[in-house]
This record gives C-alpha cells, structure tokens and sequence, in this order.
C-alpha cells in the first residue's frame, strides 16, 4: 500500500497554514503536512500556551491536550479503519516523527548545508539510464570532490537519524527530503509538502553525475535536461542560492534576493570574493534564463510556488517507493 493511500486522522484536507504550533519550534507558520503524516486538528487546544512538562525526545515540549487527541486517535483507529491493519496505521505518524527529529537538530545557519545534501543526494539523476536520484546514497558518496563540506550536514542529520530510529525506522533519502525542505521553511520560504516511503541504496550512485560550477550556460541546460527538468525548473532551484555564504543577500533568509542580485552588476562580498558560481552568473547570459529572472525578482509568490514544485520533483527523481 503506497503510503499517499493511508488516509490522515486528525488533519484537515490543506496542506498549509495550520495554526497547530505543538509539534514544533515554528509559530504562526503552517506545519508541513506529509504524504503518510498527520498534525493535531484540536486548533483550539493547540492555540493554549506550551506547557514545559512532558518533554518528548523528539518533539520537544508537548501540549498535552493535543497529545490525549492523538493517542484517542490511535486507540480508536482500527475500529474506524477495519481494513488498515495497527502496522500500517502506524506509519501515519511517520511525518511528524521524522519533521520533529529534524527540528531537533536544524538551525538556520545549517540550514544551507542540508538543503545543499538534497540537491547533492538527488542531482545524480539520470533521466536516459533511470540510474542515480534520491535514494540516500549520498552517504556513501562524500569524499568525492563535489561533495566537499557535506560531512558536516551529514553528521547533524545522523544525530536526527539515531532519535528517529528509536520510534520508527526512517530512511535516509526520506530523512534528506524532510529536512531539506524544513531547512527551506525554517528560513522563511514555503512550506513543502514531502511524499515519505523512499528506499534507500546498499551502493553510491555513479561519479560525474552533478553539474560542475564551472558550467556555461549551453552545457548547463544539457545537464539539468538530462535529469529530466526545464529551463524554468533550473532557474527555480538555482533560487536555493539565496540562503547560504554565496553572498546573495541574508544568507539565513530564503527569500528572492538571490534574482534581484542576478540583475545588478556582480560585486565582491564583504570578504573580496565575488558573489556566487560562475553557474548563476550563466543564467543571466540567456535570454529564456533571464526572462524567469526577471519574473521571480519581480514576484517572490511565484518564486515560492514554483519553487515548491520544482522541489517536489527533484526529490521525487529516481526515488525507489516502498508498496506495502
């Protein structure tokens, strides 16, 4: 049973702007809604201050309102899903789980380095040879030169990893997914929904697989064509650069800076180095590049919905499902 096909008890059919702040650390935001998660649907109960007592190993300091709801929930799940066996049920909470691992961990300023693991995991994609993709074999894969500095992200999310593992087991292309996008709410871009049941691979993905920084623009559209995506969708996630040390504004904000930047004339940071990848000032040296520029600078909505999407598909690109 695909995990999308498990209904969710105690959550309302949006995927966004729950006012539910007892599951995690950020308030006035909605809590990402997984494919196989669910959040607390006691909106009046959840409105009440958090108590300190009842502390969670993953999630934190609980409203112990909402947790009563949620263990009724459970206890009356297999009178109101007789076809849905306790084992299966389970892996409805698989979301909230894995999201408070993450939070547990996540701060902004790691927040670029786990966001750079996704696209890192998933970018060996090969859309010709259905070979590489999110399945977790970037641990296998970090002494590689383009992997430099991705053992530090790995190490956090091991550390997440081992409080997971401890509920339920999760795997590390889906742990990747959720934190990535969790990095991306955290400072202050869209939420993004994560599809959980990945599986992860015993080997590392083919080398020479992910775009170099050095790429022009003809050869970078080939690159990103051949893992399956458009003009627009290599624009979109070049749009990641927003948040980190490539000089693109606050690098704790994840906002549209990064396309206003792209528009002016590069500068040296504060430190002497220029601003960027010579593969960001490419896009501007295309006219199609340039015309989704232009659109996302102007429109930080539309940067954030597209974003959205395009981060759906990447970690979804070459992702084995779990079926039962």
């Amino acid at each position: 049973m695909e995990l999308t096909n498990i209904p969710h008890l105690a959550s309302s059919s949006s995927f966004f702007f729950s006012s539910c702040t007892c599951r995690g650390r950020r308030t006035g935001k909605g809590a990402i809604v997984f494919a196989a998660g669910s959040r607390c649907s006691a909106d009046a109960a959840c409105s009440e201050p958090i108590e300190q007592q009842n502390v969670d190993p993953l999630s934190g300091p609980a409203n112990t309102h909402c947790y009563r709801r949620d263990f009724a929930a459970v206890a009356l799940l297999p009178f109101l899903l007789p076809n849905v066996d306790m084992a299966s049920a389970a892996e409805l909470y698989d979301g909230s789980i894995i999201q408070n691992g993450v939070r547990n961990v996540l701060t902004k300023v790691k927040a670029a380095g786990v966001l750079r693991l996704v696209f890192h995991d998933a970018g060996t994609f090969d859309v010709g040879d259905k070979s590489g993709g999110m399945n977790g074999s970037i641990i296998y894969e970090v002494d590689r030169p383009e992997n430099t500095g991705l053992s530090k992200p790995l190490k956090i999310l091991r550390k997440a990893k081992e409080g997971i593992d401890q509920v339920q087991q999760v795997s590390w292309a889906d742990l990747i997914a959720v934190a990535g996008a969790e990095a991306v709410a955290l400072c202050g871009g869209p939420e993004i929904p994560v599809r959980l049941g990945r599986l992860d691979s015993s080997t590392a993905d083919p080398a020479g697989k992910l775009p170099e920084e050095t790429l022009d623009i003809v050869a970078l559209k080939t690159s990103f064509g051949k893992k399956g995506f458009s003009v627009q969708e290599m624009v979109v996630l070049s749009g990641a650069h927003t948040i980190g040390g490539k000089g693109f504004g606050n690098p704790n904000a994840f906002d549209n800076t990064y396309f206003k930047i792209l528009l002016e004339k590069p500068q040296p940071t504060s430190s002497g180095m220029p601003i960027g990848l010579p593969t960001d000032w490419a896009l501007t040296k295309d006219d199609e590049c340039l015309r989704w520029i232009n659109i996302y600078a102007e429109d930080q909505d539309k940067f954030f919905a597209d974003f959205r999407d395009a981060y759906t598909k990447l970690v979804n690109s070459g992702a084995s499902w779990r079926t039962a």
